[in-house]
């Protein structure tokens, strides 16, 4: 049987976003290391990113022209673009600090704790109600990362402290995106969304860094190779933009099972390239667990989606056969492209579920606005 080449693209991306996903970690771990290139400065390299990204963006919209900016207001600018941003600092820089303490294995492991976050945060800004079946499932997932931290050797209360706090943060960023941006009808393209945000981002970094790091910065000898530096933020900025085209090509669901792999994997190399990066049964035992739970969540989201959009389909079929029911009746011609128009429509309702079920963690009556403008339009 022949694969498709369309299929072989997908595939092709999923592998990008697995390699660059797990290179921009375990590059990020090195970097920071004081047992390796030791650049214990997380808000710099942060920083540093974000810049990049936003000078990057600048030129692809404002010199080269590849996209154009979309009509942003001072009062959007103010009410949405600010405090996604300043959500989205906090949690690379507290995820980047975490690094310092905890091992990479780890903290894939304390990263099955975002489906628990981003639903509590829906609960708590109303976009999501709380059920009982889902609240299980988030027990089940806590109750696996506290196994999987029991049994972690190098256990640091700092490091896992930054790690949950860095995830609530991106949870609650993720909540604000949809709440906020939706509400405003804007959708942002990868290029645009990082024109407004990374910048902002920075902003916000730079409070944190000068209070923090650049007294150390004047007092510690840091060594800088520029070549290191560019190539890390080159990374993260590929990274950004392989999650888009995999999300644009599959969905949230699929990325979401890729990212699944790719935490085992990064637990797997983690251990070869980093000795200190032990893992124990205990370990392997609660993230098992976790996956379990949000294995389910994912399952009931899917299965919610589905659901709520049976009745839509139902009444496109009906309203089809009453059209060919009244054109039988009347003998009346209706011209092919007609009848083609209300196929195609009927196939863009039904391919709503696809996007539907492909945002798990984002309540299913509402669509993320990452990747969706066709959607709008």
């Amino acid at each position: 049987m022949m694969i498709s080449n369309e299929l072989l693209l997908t595939y092709f991306y999923l592998l990008v976003y697995i390699v660059l996903s797990s290179g921009v970690i375990l590059y990020n771990k090195w970097v920071l290391s004081p047992k390796y290139f030791n650049f214990p400065l997380p808000i710099t390299l942060t920083m540093i990113h974000m810049g990049f990204s936003g000078l990057v963006a600048f030129f692809l919209i404002r010199v080269f022209k590849v996209v154009s900016p979309v009509k942003m207001t001072l009062e959007i600018y103010a009410t949405c673009v600010i405090p996604i941003s300043a959500f989205f600092a906090a949690s690379l820089w507290f995820g980047n600090t975490a690094y310092l303490f905890i091992s990479v294995a780890f903290i894939q492991m304390l990263k099955a704790l975002m489906p628990v976050a981003t639903f509590s945060m829906a609960v708590i800004c109303g976009t999501d109600k709380l059920r009982c079946d889902v609240f299980l499932n988030m027990f089940l997932v806590s109750v696996g990362v506290v196994i999987s931290s029991y049994g972690e050797i190098h256990f640091n209360v700092v490091g896992t402290v930054y790690q949950v706090t860095g995830i609530f943060a991106e949870a609650l960023r993720l909540v604000l995106t949809q709440v906020l941006l939706q509400k405003k009808g804007l959708t942002l393209n990868p290029i645009t969304s990082l024109y407004y945000i990374a910048p902002c981002s920075f902003v916000f970094l730079f409070i944190p860094w000068y209070l923090l790091e650049k007294p150390e910065m004047e007092v510690t000898q840091i060594q800088f190779n520029f070549w290191i530096f560019f190539s890390n933020a080159l990374c993260a900025l590929a990274l950004n933009f392989s999650i888009f085209l995999v999300i644009g090509r599959t969905g949230a669901v699929t990325i979401r099972v890729a990212g699944v792999l790719k935490d085992w994997i990064l637990i797997a190399l983690s251990t070869l390239i980093f000795p200190e990066s032990t893992i124990t049964t205990l370990n392997i035992t609660g993230y098992a667990i976790a996956l379990c739970g949000v294995v389910m969540y994912n399952y009931l989201k899917i299965k919610d989606v589905r659901a709520s959009q049976l009745p839509v389909d139902t009444m496109l079929d009906r309203t089809a056969k009453e059209l060919k029911m009244e054109k039988k009746s009347s003998h009346l011609y209706l011209p092919d492209d007609n009848a083609d128009l209300g196929e195609n429509s009927t196939k863009n309702g039904s391919s709503d579920p696809m996007v539907d079920e492909e945002a798990p963690l984002i309540p299913s009556t509402r669509i993320s606005h990452l990747g969706r403008s066709n959607l709008s339009s």
